[in-house]
């Protein structure tokens, strides 16, 4: 079993976007901009942020951060995308998710200008995915197939099993995984498949979705399977400084064994997700000349 290291993939990639910005820079341009914009205090959601914008200075970016409370209304983040929008000194923005519950996610999304919208949630982007054209890629699905690529694990006509159907992981994913620089056979499962067990053991690259605690067990992997986990999920733990902990989707101790490869959590799929934003801002400040 080989252990896919993301964080080390991620700080390769990394490494080469700071070159080019030093390329950039040397000719009299100005560094890449990414902005951020944070509402409300969730935890996980200031933490995330705050990771990404040591990530712009790790490759010399420029990085914003816009915070509202979680009091703002609908309207007042409305203009602030407005605005971003106009900044010609913005390559690329995000509205970290979720939003409260007041604010309406797809009506901020579709605010954004497509060609800042470097988390390619946008639907002009996610529209351009499906077509093949050039596009911001959804972070995590970018992340997920550059981990292949870069260790290299066979994808054509390969069996791929992704469990899990949102619009920010499972569905662009599934897009990515068929397209022909992979030319995987892709099967989207969820809660609705009869015989998810025995789809999921026919998995020769099982990725995992759902945000289900240990939900992927050794019955629903076969000897041999390549296992991306994804999913990240808060539990209850009294016992640590923090009252909580982190599960992920695969029960990893039990499902390991059996892997070719598998991504731990921390360390797997996050640092790659980041890394992929840097890319896809870099793609807009190229693009911004």
């Amino acid at each position: 079993m080989i252990l896919i290291d993301g964080k080390k993939t991620a700080d390769e990639i990394k490494k080469e976007i700071a070159v080019e910005v030093k390329q950039i820079v040397a000719l009299g341009k100005r560094a890449p901009h990414l902005a951020a914009v944070l509402v409300g205090h969730d935890g996980g959601s200031e933490t995330y942020v705050a990771f990404k914008i040591k990530d712009c200075e790790e490759v010399g970016f420029r990085s914003s951060l816009v915070r509202f409370e979680d009091t703002v209304t609908e309207d007042e983040l409305l203009a602030k995308v407005a605005e971003l929008n106009a900044d010609a000194d913005l390559d690329g923005f995000i509205v970290q998710l979720p939003l409260p519950k007041h604010i309406s996610e797809q009506k901020i999304i579709e605010a954004i200008d497509p060609r800042k919208d470097v988390d390619g949630f946008h639907p002009e982007n996610v529209g351009r995915l499906v077509l093949g054209m050039p596009a911001f890629l959804s972070a995590t699905p970018y992340g997920i197939v550059e981990l292949l690529k870069r260790y290299q694990i066979p994808t054509s006509g390969k069996n791929c099993v992704i469990v899990g159907r949102s619009n920010i992981v499972g569905r662009p994913l599934s897009i990515l995984m068929s397209q022909k620089s992979v030319n995987a056979t892709v099967t989207v499962a969820h809660s609705q498949t009869k015989d998810l067990e025995k789809v999921c053991a026919e998995a020769d690259i099982l990725i995992a979705a759902l945000g289900s605690p240990e939900f992927i067990k050794a019955n629903m992997v076969k000897e041999g399977a390549v296992v991306i986990d994804v999913g990240t999920t808060r539990v209850d733990a009294p016992e640590t400084r923090s009252g909580w902990r982190l599960k992920c989707d695969v029960k990893f101790d039990e499902v390991a064994p059996k892997c070719s490869y598998i991504t731990p959590v921390p360390g797997g799929v996050g640092p790659m997700t980041r890394v992929s934003l840097l890319q896809n801002t870099l793609l807009a400040a190229r693009s911004n000349g």
